[in-house]
């Protein structure tokens, strides 16, 4: 459909405005249904990316929708597969995701191991062969909430290789998430450290060339290996690479990542045979732990809880607000966000109705279920 100035003004003026977050739901869950997806697991994935939106995490949020429509048309994202046991032996599950929507995969998978980790104190839980999973730290939520411990070790196949190895000059893997949540007394809050070995995610870099912004220092290299601030290498041909967090520190992790996720579960490691047009397959390795195997369940939640109270009473440094512990800041994103609405940008919202208008999703609807 071909607009006029005015209603590009209007669809500019929205993607401007903080959306709120059950219309953003809506939204996705709507394209998905026209791609193809069944109500339920149109709503479910569409529910997890608003929510890692509501934490903060835009690289992992409604931004995403586009890629996924791209994922179904490719061929790679398998609308209606579910998840199948393929070894389960004592506190060891391995899941294999047949390439369906990860945010099923994982909530899945993680109710296997919660329930085995019920049952024996510790569960050890592979998935793969899943299209992308999301915000690693919500299957980490799920695991606290549930009262265990849970370390999530991820890999990535992509349609590109993203992320450089410390001392190289080309992407050779990709952004290979980490996590590990701690569960917390009742009616506290859990530490959730969530994060990819790259320095910042894929998906943070397209927000920001979105945004017509610049990524923060040491984030990315051009294709000569040169550092740079500029988002658009990694759109544009030969493309660049994203740094380590940490240099030697977040490749060595990034290595362990790729071991435990991909070689461990079987799913495979990253290599020039996993690349294909429209691919986002996450391998993850997770491992739940009950903090009162050893018999001190209460001594832990009071040792974790004086040592949160210790670290947040530290004077902030100058320009800071206060000190958080991991787990904090999305906490008060999501705050934040579900009372003013969630913050989108012209091109990402142009980009959402496009992928909507490809399948079939009308503009002039797409805008009346945003609410303009």
């Amino acid at each position: 459909m071909n607009y006029g100035a005015g209603q590009l003004q209007n669809i500019c003026k929205v993607s401007k405005m903080q959306i709120p977050a059950d219309r953003l739901c809506s939204l996705a869950q709507a394209i998905f249904q026209h791609g193809g997806a069944d109500d339920g697991e149109a709503l479910q994935v569409a529910d997890k990316l608003v929510e890692a939106n509501l934490f903060g995490h835009d690289s992992h949020g409604i931004g995403m929708v586009p890629s996924y429509i791209n994922g179904i048309k490719a061929g790679e994202l398998k609308l209606g597969a579910a998840p199948t046991v393929e070894h389960d032996h004592g506190s060891f599950i391995l899941v294999n995701g047949n390439g369906g929507f990860g945010q099923v995969n994982g909530k899945a998978t993680m109710e296997l191991a919660i329930k085995r980790a019920r049952e024996l104190g510790v569960a050890v839980v592979g998935l793969k062969n899943s299209y992308h999973i999301g915000r690693i730290g919500a299957w980490g939520e799920m695991a606290a909430a549930a009262g265990f411990v849970s370390i999530h070790y991820v890999n990535v196949f992509g349609s590109s290789s993203l992320v450089a190895p410390h001392g190289g000059s080309d992407g050779r893997f990709t952004t290979n998430p980490y996590c590990t949540a701690l569960p917390a007394r009742d009616g506290a809050e859990p530490i959730v450290l969530d994060m990819a070995t790259s320095r910042v995610a894929m998906g943070k870099v397209r927000v920001a060339h979105n945004r017509g912004e610049e990524v923060p220092p040491e984030t990315l290299i051009d294709s000569q290996g040169n550092p740079t601030n500029d988002p658009s290498v990694m759109y544009t041909e030969p493309k660049g690479a994203l740094r380590t967090m940490g240099l030697h520190k977040g490749y060595g992790l990034a290595v362990i990542c790729e071991a435990l996720a991909g070689a461990f579960t079987g799913g495979g490691v990253f290599g020039p045979d996993h690349l294909a047009p429209g691919r986002i397959i996450n391998n993850m390795l997770c491992v739940l732990i009950d903090p009162g195997a050893f018999g001190h369940r209460e001594a832990f939640d009071a040792e974790v809880e004086k040592f949160t109270k210790w670290v947040k009473a530290s004077p902030p440094a100058p320009g800071v607000d206060e000190v958080m512990v991991p787990g904090d800041p999305e906490r008060k994103s999501r705050a934040e966000r579900l009372e003013n609405g969630i913050p989108i940008d012209d091109t990402t919202f142009e980009e959402l109705l496009a992928a909507g208008q490809s399948v079939g999703l009308d503009r002039d609807e797409a805008m009346r279920i945003v609410g303009n």
